[in-house]
């Protein structure tokens, strides 16, 4: 590694205010159960590892011992080097003109060295990786920043030093400060108002034969932040600066990368977004190779997934984000977070004018979706903690209205796509764990990866001999799609699937008033007998043509009703009057979460991923491993079967103070971490803290104690069985049998 001047110093982020230091713990606990080395230290501690400090409002650090910096030129040498040793061919300099698509998914790579032909192009051009996008139709939503950092002369204090001093990230000074010979080198994030943008490469793409060129220097814009850090390290202020440097980054709207194949394009890859440049270099090489090898991603990295951007991303849109996410680059990082740059964006359902100003909106893939609803009186403004906050009063109120009367909540971001053609129900089969189910009814089915894991869950809707709604959730609309199109490519299946996200709006009305405010609006029978739960059926409610499907996520008596979005405004306006009587009221996300993890409902990218397989999962009710088709996953997962279980899928409940588990947490026995959280939330049935976590399976008894640790404190939590409150359905089964006693 010195071969390619590997410096491995550690890395202290400082905390100078109590909330920074609640931050820390936050991390701390997510950190126990991964492999990553860290620690919370205290300031005598970071005055020792980095004798140049002013400590006057130090509070505490967050110690990474593995951290350290390289210089990229001479890594990217070696790695060439290195590629070219086991046989690869690197040609440059080689500016690729033209990608054309093959009948047969190759590709034919057009270069002023000639034409290649490839079984599939990765997109990792850096800066370039929108104009190698437009070769191919896409606007990949990128777009570059100017970022400038400082390089001091020789300061005495440093060469004095014995031994190199610890990369420093001051997050309230909004800089990253390292040791460079024996000098300093800084590198501020300024505001998103005084950062640059080099919006003339968007318009009229990269400068023809841009390479290691600089941008103009702009000291003043930096200002403020060199002041911080002259503050911080004082020798700073006695230091001459011998180069300021500024070149571009390329950041996209969430600052993370886009990583993996994009949809739309049979073999396009991309590695392409990085704002932090080369510290992912080899983490993502192997990641992509490993998938594009064994044909599944070696673990979940959905929230990298390019997918996770569509139509809605404009220029307009990724501008703005770029600037808040790197002027949000060092603010603290809560849970439930929200930031607002560039919204709303045009992807907006037909009821966000009609309830935006009474609810508290949340962003899911372009989408504005209702998180909870303001009461009067109460404080309505976005405030986020690390704690219980403003919303937590309004979501139990929320709760109860499901509970007890009758709430109606926008689904409409739901992933929504038709399937038919003669091959569908075959296709379908082969993608799915579960069974087909009958023509007019529902069911919860799972995708599958090659080695077992859960790709996907998606409810399955027979809507009429081989015609089929599948719904999913908003955040994998296009990484499911994606996945569906592939295997009917690959397989040759004579299947039409078409994406009606966007046409379909969806309102879900639940609670115990549900089925009598409804029968209000339609001649069709809803009662128990004749609407069963999980039958779909087109109806009209209020006149507006629907399709209802009995199924709810809150677990309680409830219908989702899909529409033209156009038709959102009447239908819900109707709704609403119909069921003034029964007390009807709004509810949001943060409501349905708390309402699904009592009926111990699963949720994909928490609870299940491409890091867990159904068993593990708890969910071998929806896995079907003797039905005749040869689903995707169906070997593996009989393998997994037969070798047994290693952790498991448990339900705890813990008594805390004001903070609630999220997921990620770390979960303690005999004072070793021993699993990990996957979501949580108030249990407002019980008064206490709910929570999923993943256990050793000789740790997932009912009755077993564990801790729960959140913001650095052990909270004793025990497992209970699930659910916690029974779904409607089965409550409603055991009242038919005369079983109040189990109810």
């Amino acid at each position: 590694m010195k071969v390619v001047g590997f410096h491995q110093p550690g890395s202290i982020r400082i905390a100078t205010t109590p909330v920074r230091v609640d931050e820390f713990k936050y991390q701390m606990t997510r950190t126990g159960w991964h492999a990553t080395e860290q620690y919370i230290i205290e300031p005598e501690k970071i005055q020792e590892m980095f004798p140049l400090l002013n400590m006057n409002k130090i509070l505490a650090g967050l110690y990474n011992p593995g951290d350290g910096h390289i210089d990229p030129y001479s890594l990217t040498m070696a790695l060439a080097a290195g590629a070219r040793k086991y046989g690869a061919l690197l040609k440059y300099p080689a500016p690729v003109t033209s990608l054309k698509p093959r009948s047969d998914g190759t590709w034919d790579v057009e270069t002023p060295q000639g034409s290649v032909r490839a079984n599939r192009i990765v997109n990792a051009a850096g800066f370039w990786a929108r104009e190698v996008g437009k070769m191919v139709g896409l606007e990949h939503p990128l777009i570059p920043v100017q970022h400038q950092y400082v390089v001091t002369s020789t300061i005495p204090e440093v060469k004095a030093l014995k031994k190199e001093l610890p990369v420093l990230r001051d997050l309230e000074g909004s800089y990253y400060l390292r040791q460079e010979r024996d000098g300093l080198l800084f590198g501020p994030y300024e505001s998103q108002e005084k950062m640059k943008v080099q919006d003339s490469w968007v318009t009229t793409g990269v400068p023809s034969g841009f390479g290691k060129e600089l941008f103009e220097s702009d000291l003043d814009r930096i200002m403020e932040h060199v002041e911080a850090a002259m503050e911080m390290v004082p020798v700073l202020k006695k230091a001459d600066i011998i180069n300021i440097v500024n070149g571009p980054i390329t950041y996209s709207p969430d600052i993370l990368p886009m990583v993996g194949p994009h949809q739309g394009l049979r073999n396009y890859w991309v590695a392409i977004g990085f704002g932090y440049g080369i510290i992912h270099a080899g983490g993502v090489g192997k990641y992509l190779s490993d998938w594009i090898l064994h044909g599944e991603p070696p673990f979940d990295l959905i929230e990298l997934d390019p997918n996770r951007y569509g139509k809605w991303t404009t220029t307009q849109y990724t501008e703005a984000k770029a600037r808040e996410s790197y002027g949000f680059n060092n603010i603290v990082g809560y849970p439930k977070e929200e930031r607002f740059a560039g919204r709303p964006t045009q992807r907006v359902s037909g009821l966000y004018k009609t309830l935006e100003s009474k609810c508290s909106m949340g962003f899911h893939a372009g989408w504005e979706q209702p998180h909870w609803f303001y009461k009067l009186g109460q404080d309505t403004g976005y405030r986020p903690s690390f704690r219980r906050t403003n919303w937590f009063e309004p979501v139990g109120s929320e709760y109860k209205q499901v509970m007890q009367r009758v709430g109606v909540i926008d689904l409409s971001p739901f992933g929504k796509f038709n399937i038919k053609g003669q091959d569908s129900t075959r296709l379908l089969d082969h993608l799915f764990a579960n069974v087909i189910p009958k023509v007019g009814f529902t069911n919860i089915s799972h995708m599958l990866t090659p080695k077992g894991r859960v790709y996907a869950e998606l409810t399955v809707s027979h809507q009429s001999p081989g015609e089929f709604l599948l719904i999913t959730g908003s955040g994998s609309e296009l990484h499911d799609l994606r996945w569906i199109e592939e295997e009917a490519v690959k397989g040759e299946y004579d299947v039409e699937i078409k994406n009606v996200t966007d046409e379909v709006g969806v309102l879900g009305v639940a609670g115990p008033h549900a089925r009598k405010v409804l029968q209000k609006l339609t001649s069709e029978d809803l009662s128990d007998d004749v609407f069963k739960f999980l039958q779909t059926k087109s109806l009209k409610v209020s006149n507006i043509p629907v399709t209802a499907i009995r199924i709810s996520y809150t677990g309680e008596l409830g219908w989702e009703l899909y529409h033209r979005r156009e038709d959102s405004v009447a239908l819900y306006n109707a709704i609403m009057d119909a069921g003034q009587e029964e007390g009807i009221d709004n509810f949001g996300t943060y409501a349905m979460n708390a309402l699904r993890l009592e009926k111990a409902f699963r949720a994909w990218g928490s609870e299940m991923n491409c890091d867990t397989n159904p068993l593990e999962a708890g969910l071998e009710y929806f896995v079907k491993l003797n039905k005749p088709a040869d689903f995707i996953g169906k070997q593996a997962l009989k393998q997994i079967k037969a070798e047994g279980l290693k952790r498991r899928l448990v339900c705890l409940t813990l008594a805390t103070d004001d903070v609630d588990p999220e997921g990620n947490e770390s979960i303690w026995h005999k004072g070793k971490v021993v699993g990990n959280t996957t979501s949580g939330s108030y249990s407002y049935s019980i008064q206490k803290s709910l929570a999923f976590a993943y256990v050793p399976i000789e740790l997932s008894k009912v009755g077993q104690q564990v801790e729960v640790e959140l913001l650095g404190k052990h909270y004793p939590a025990i497992i209970i069985q699930e659910p916690l409150v029974l779904t409607e359905p089965t409550r409603n089964r055991l009242q038919k049998k005369g079983g109040k006693d189990k109810i």
